[in-house]
């Protein structure tokens, strides 16, 4: 019998809380991972179920961890003994007054747009590698999809060639967050750029089918060279290099976060949005389409009043009001 086996009620309560959850539709794969991980942490302590000192021995073990990261970690824990305590009332549940605080975000690196230019430039200078032998092109096209479409890093590397229309410059995003799809065009300049990957994404040898990866790099199993979907570390890590070798940083020395590219593409879409004279109330829906969001709240939160947005949105005001207002006399 193996040791891990012990907690049965916990291991039959994690599987009646994961069915529950995907049946509203969430996939919950993160917190399927954390919920087993938890089993095994009580079979290893021999414990037969989660009690309040096994559960304070589990949160000691995760301190190396951010506070937001223990919170969220916790209030799961929490959220499944709330569902188990329905059939199970004596069942342990946590008191969340003992739980991390949180603690504010960190504010993100906005990237501008002469930042972009450095890090095309750092891009194309890229070395390929038996693993990575696009590395150059799946960089530089990443850079643009990000900065220009505000994809998600998950909705990137997610991509396959079937979703990519590069003739219209139309890319399809399948099931992404809160399962939704949508349809996002590409600006001319893009297109551009996707059709020239493209080019080299589309030769021998690598994989062509329809259902293979936009991004794809090299790998070897028993001797055999197959193709594969970069992944989000991945990307990640592409970036960071990428962004030290470009050189971009914030005021403070920040580098940016690689979600801080889809904040850009916000700040950089209102900023747009002023230079033409546009509504910005009105294009707020649109953006929320366009970024995948379900309501304009959720857009909002990328909307950082930046010195730039200032600036324009005081020219604006200006240009309307003065008028009205009429120069200030000392």
């Amino acid at each position: 019998m193996r040791s891990d086996a012990a907690p049965v009620a916990l291991e039959a309560a994690i599987e009646h809380f994961l069915v529950h959850q995907r049946v509203f539709g969430r996939r919950y794969h993160t917190e399927e991972y954390l919920l087993r991980a938890l089993r095994r942490f009580v079979a290893r302590r021999r414990a037969p179920d989660l009690s309040a000192a096994v559960f304070e021995q589990w949160c000691a073990a995760h301190r190396h961890l951010s506070p937001n990261t223990r919170r969220r970690r916790q209030l799961l824990v929490r959220k499944l003994c709330l569902f188990r305590r329905r059939r199970e009332p004596r069942c342990f549940v946590p008191d969340p007054t003992g739980f991390a605080r949180p603690r504010p975000y960190r504010s993100p690196v906005i990237v501008t747009s002469a930042q972009v230019a450095s890090l095309l430039r750092a891009a194309d200078k890229l070395v390929p590698s038996q693993h990575f032998p696009l590395r150059a092109a799946v960089m530089r096209i990443a850079i643009v999809l990000l900065y220009t479409a505000g994809l998600r890093r998950g909705e990137l590397v997610r991509l396959l060639l079937a979703d990519v229309d590069a003739h219209n410059g139309i890319l399809c995003i399948r099931e992404s967050k809160f399962h939704k799809s949508r349809w996002v065009p590409l600006s001319p300049d893009a297109c551009l750029e996707l059709r020239a990957y493209l080019r080299q994404r589309l030769k021998a040898p690598y994989d062509q089918r329809p259902t293979a990866p936009l991004l794809c790099n090299g790998g070897s199993s028993y001797g055999r060279v197959g193709w594969h979907a970069y992944t989000g570390a991945a990307i990640w890590q592409g970036f960071r290099t990428l962004f030290d070798q470009a050189g971009v940083r914030d005021a403070q020395g920040r580098r940016p976060r690689l979600h801080d590219m889809r904040h850009s593409y916000a700040v950089e879409a209102l900023c747009r949005c002023y230079r033409e004279g546009g509504d910005v109330q009105t294009q707020l829906p649109k953006l929320a389409l366009y970024m995948g969001h379900v309501s304009i709240v959720s857009t909002a939160y990328y909307l950082h009043f930046v010195p730039e947005v200032a600036a324009l949105a005081s020219e604006r005001f200006d240009r309307r009001f003065s008028h009205i207002i009429g120069p200030v006399v000392p």
